[in-house]
């Protein structure tokens, strides 16, 4: 079997078990379950501009705020139906990171991560100075009768869970192409050695300012999404901690590999939930795992699996 096809069979097996699973768990895990989903798609994109084209960005929350925003004040400020209030968050997420785009690019390493982070932290500071209509820290629920969308309720718990899968299947799916496409090579080579790649005739500036747009693209409709499916939008989405996030999630899984994401987010969000029950000093026990894991596991999870036995996966 080739490599390409081994790769298919077990992302599209992941996919599978992750439909059973709306079958056989308990409430509580069912709803985690379906908020890590929406989550992971976030460090999904999250790991297209750092994993796979080598950017370290501090200013993902901006996208993922955008996204959020965007369509909870077309719904609640418009009155908009929840399918164009979405696309309406995703374009305003594409639009948004390519702005950001053209000017952080103009610098790179240490000053572009500062870039993108006062941007995020402007528009963190945007939500609160236009409290009248964003509610601030506060923020604002998106109620039960707004979130239908063909007649179809969101808030229900199964149509949840699987709206969340439909948005990680579409998440994940894509970056498994992206990295077998010339252009996804070409941020590989990018990331690599961008000086090499410019040598060989690349426009290294139009392939970092699309994966830009790109991942800022799937964060924005990561945001959207949680807005709808989860009913709230606030100020704590658009703060430095969920910049910092997907960072964590993608380092924990595996930089530079499709699963890596996912897994990061799932093992990060269980880590915390499970100490927070064991101790009130849960964040020691989730810092001291994420310490072994970054000497014994440099790589990340499914970073160490591809090194030391499974070399094809991508």
């Amino acid at each position: 079997m080739s490599d390409l096809r081994k790769s298919l069979c077990l992302h599209v097996g992941l996919l599978a078990i992750l439909f059973v699973l709306q079958f056989i768990l308990p409430a509580y895990h069912h709803g985690n379950l379906a908020r890590i989903m929406v989550l992971a798609a976030y460090a999904v994109g999250y790991n297209i501009l750092f994993g796979y084209t080598g950017l370290l960005s501090l200013g993902h929350a901006l996208f993922f705020a955008t996204g959020m925003y965007g369509m909870g004040l077309l719904i609640n400020q418009f009155g908009a139906q929840p399918a164009s209030a979405l696309i309406g968050g995703l374009f305003a997420g594409a639009l948004i990171s390519f702005f950001l785009g053209l000017i952080a690019l103009r610098t790179e390493g240490v000053a572009f991560m500062i870039v993108t982070l006062m941007f995020a932290q402007a528009g963190y500071l945007l939500i609160l100075y236009f409290g009248a209509y964003t509610r601030g820290d506060e923020g604002f629920v998106i109620q039960q009768a707004e979130r239908m969308l063909w007649n179809i309720n969101l808030s229900n718990p199964t149509i949840r869970y699987f709206a969340a899968l439909f948005f990680f299947s579409i998440s994940m799916l894509a970056t498994l192409r992206l990295v077998h496409t010339p252009f996804g090579r070409v941020l590989i080579a990018i990331r690599e050695n961008e000086e090499r790649a410019q040598m060989l005739g690349y426009d290294v500036f139009r392939h970092k300012l699309a994966a830009v747009v790109l991942s800022g693209t799937i964060a924005a409709m990561s945001g959207a999404a949680y807005g709808l499916l989860f009913g709230y939008v606030g100020a704590s989405f658009a703060s430095v901690q969920y910049s910092i996030f997907p960072l964590l999630w993608v380092l924990l899984g595996g930089a530079g590999t499709v699963l890596g994401p996912f897994v990061g987010t799932l093992f990060m969000f269980y880590l915390i939930d499970l100490s927070s029950g064991i101790t009130s000093a849960y964040m020691l026990i989730a810092g001291i795992t994420l310490v072994l894991l970054t000497l014994f596991a440099p790589q990340g999870l499914v970073g160490e699996l591809r090194r030391r036995v499974f070399r094809w996966l991508p």
